[in-house]
């Protein structure tokens, strides 16, 4: 990995750890991180038989019996109370009975209340905008000021508990004050009472919820719309249900119809849930001790930008291969982990984490495949000057852009070919004929040695450079550096015509050709490298070339052995070459066998 791209890798870490933190604390996505969670925290656990509703329904029967719900008196309650009889441990008439309706009746119901001595029924708080002061002496309002609290005609013989909810930015109900301090003492919700006035009842101490920082307890469903066991109240009153059904249970009576206006979203369905309902889930979740809190902004933030930056890292040193099951693994486990955390009583921001973690992801992807397209056309751009079109073309094609940085040893052939009589040639004649002949001299090399698949090493001057069989491999290497060499004497004789006739001078080529082992890599610095070849193959090409006559190929005896075959040579003999102590034994290229 180079320098620059630990660097990007490092910074971008950085920047996702910080978006991610500064996002999740924030809770900017709020109201879709409520519904994911409600997705996966609010699954259907079962309903306890032990809680039953009594239905105010608005069935054709109710309406026979009863009349409109509008006008009925209290003592259909009362009636109700009375069938029930001792077999309920707690009567929760989740009803608003305030003011008088009728003296007789409403006298029926108190009197019913005061003989059962198990009822809990509802009052409701009268909520005032008023300004106050902190104890540092700064103002605020406060919206949630008590101004006073409406009490039903049977608050004297029966337990109370205020109704009043609160409901989300999304209008869902999900959590809810349980307990308001007034006039000295300390109010419960109705069903928070109704848990407690049934705990007192039966003995059984009584779970404490856990709240949040704003004091509100958070409601885990056990069911959705319709799930609770529930009786319409004209089946108590005719007495077609026998109250012994309701034996040791928590009773409650409230509204079950649209028209009645107590109807809620919830988190565990698209349909509403009444008002009697959330209350009957609510009951279940202090009794089941279910009550979780959502955690610590900090520890969930920090755990959310801990893991996004992981994944952003890991993405960047890793190969997608593995990066991708990594980010499946970490969202899946993710997601498992804030389930098990639900059960055990802490909400955990749901969305953040595999949101960063994906955008984490892909953002690296993104980069490397920039990276690597540039990389790619840096490649191929190079490649264009030292190898065959065709070579770019395939490698383009296969994909397969990687060679090794550096040096490498590998068998290759090598090929130098030079101007005989260039430095005579280029005294007699002007700078823009000297030109035009070393140009057309290097299109003929150049396009002989691509059309046998070499690689264009370098220009020297008038001498020009190839291998064969490397940065990549190539079959029959030997004999292609061969047969470029033949080719390029062969279209010499034409440049040498054309010369002639042009500029009254002709010029012509000695060629060298062996092969061994090299060291072959991008050679140079950081800001200046060239791919070649090195070692004593390479030199003793150069040798070889060196010597050669006008129009003459030497090759080394190695080549001759590789290429005996398909190619007739006349041995020249051993011949000391510059620079090696031991002389190599030589042979002059005369043409190709047939049918080659």
């Amino acid at each position: 990995m180079n320098k620059n791209k630990k660097i990007r890798i490092a910074a971008g870490t950085a920047i996702c750890f910080i978006l991610a933190f500064v996002v999740s604390f924030f809770d900017l996505f709020g109201v879709l991180d409520l519904n994911a969670k409600d997705l996966l925290y609010q699954q259907p656990r079962g309903t306890s038989s032990s809680i039953k509703i009594i239905a105010i329904d608005d069935s054709d029967e109710s309406r026979a019996t009863l009349g409109n719900y509008g006008t009925w008196k209290r003592d259909v309650y009362a009636r109700v109370i009375e069938a029930l009889g001792d077999y309920p441990t707690v009567i929760a008439l989740d009803l608003l009975m305030l003011g008088e309706i009728d003296a007789e009746t409403d006298a029926q119901l108190v009197e019913a209340c005061k003989k059962s001595g198990r009822i809990v029924t509802a009052d409701y708080i009268n909520y005032t905008a008023q300004y106050e002061k902190n104890a540092d002496g700064s103002g605020y309002i406060n919206y949630t000021h008590i101004d006073s609290v409406s009490e039903p005609i049977i608050a004297d013989c029966a337990e109370l508990g205020f109704v009043n909810v609160s409901v989300g930015d999304d209008g869902v109900m999900r959590n809810l004050k349980i307990t308001e301090e007034y006039d000295g003492r300390t109010m419960q919700h109705f069903a928070y009472r109704t848990y407690t006035r049934y705990c007192e009842l039966t003995g059984i101490p009584a779970n404490t919820p856990a709240l949040d920082s704003a004091g509100r307890m958070w409601i885990d469903y056990a069911g959705r719309p319709h799930d609770y066991e529930y009786i319409p109240i004209t089946s108590v009153l005719d007495g077609s249900v026998d109250p012994r059904a309701f034996r040791d249970c928590i009773v409650l009576v409230g509204a079950y119809a649209l028209g009645l206006r107590d109807e809620y979203d919830v988190p565990n369905s698209a349909d509403q849930m009444f008002g009697v309902e959330i209350n009957a889930n609510i009951v279940q979740a202090l009794m089941d001790g279910r009550s979780p809190v959502p955690a610590n902004r900090v520890i969930a933030a920090l755990l959310c930008s801990v893991i996004a930056a992981a994944i952003f890292f890991a993405t960047g040193v890793l190969n997608v291969r593995t990066s991708t099951p990594l980010f499946i693994a970490v969202v899946l486990l993710w997601c498992g982990a804030c389930f098990l955390l639900w059960q055990q009583g802490t909400i955990m921001p749901l969305i953040y984490t595999p949101i960063f973690a994906a955008l984490a992801y892909f953002a690296e992807l993104i980069f490397n495949y920039v990276e690597e397209s540039l990389e790619k056309r840096r490649i191929i751009s190079a490649f264009r000057k030292y190898v065959a079109p065709q070579v770019v073309e395939n490698i383009a094609k296969s994909g397969n852009y990687k060679i090794n940085l550096g040096g490498e040893r590998k068998h290759i052939a090598v090929l130098f070919v030079d101007i005989r009589g260039f430095t005579t040639m280029s005294e007699s004649l002007e700078p823009e004929q000297v030109v035009d002949i070393v140009n057309t001299y290097l299109n003929l090399t150049t396009n002989s040695i691509f059309a046998n698949d070499g690689t264009l090493d370098k220009f020297v001057g008038d001498a020009t450079m190839a291998v064969f069989n490397a940065p990549f491999d190539l079959d029959d290497y030997v004999f292609r550096a061969v047969k470029t060499a033949m080719d390029i004497v062969a279209g010499s004789a034409a440049i040498e015509e054309k010369f002639m006739a042009k500029y009254g001078k002709s010029v012509g080529f000695g060629v060298g050709v062996n092969c061994g082992d090299a060291v072959v890599g991008n050679m140079g610095c950081d800001f200046r490298m060239d791919y070649t070849a090195m070692g004593d193959t390479v030199n003793t090409a150069a040798r070889l070339e060196a010597n050669a006559k006008r129009g003459q190929i030497l090759i080394s005896s190695e080549v001759y052995e590789r290429v005996k075959d398909r190619i007739t040579a006349d041995p020249i003999g051993e011949i000391p070459l510059k620079g090696k102590s031991v002389g190599v034994f030589v042979y002059s290229v005369t043409g190709m066998r047939e049918n080659q």
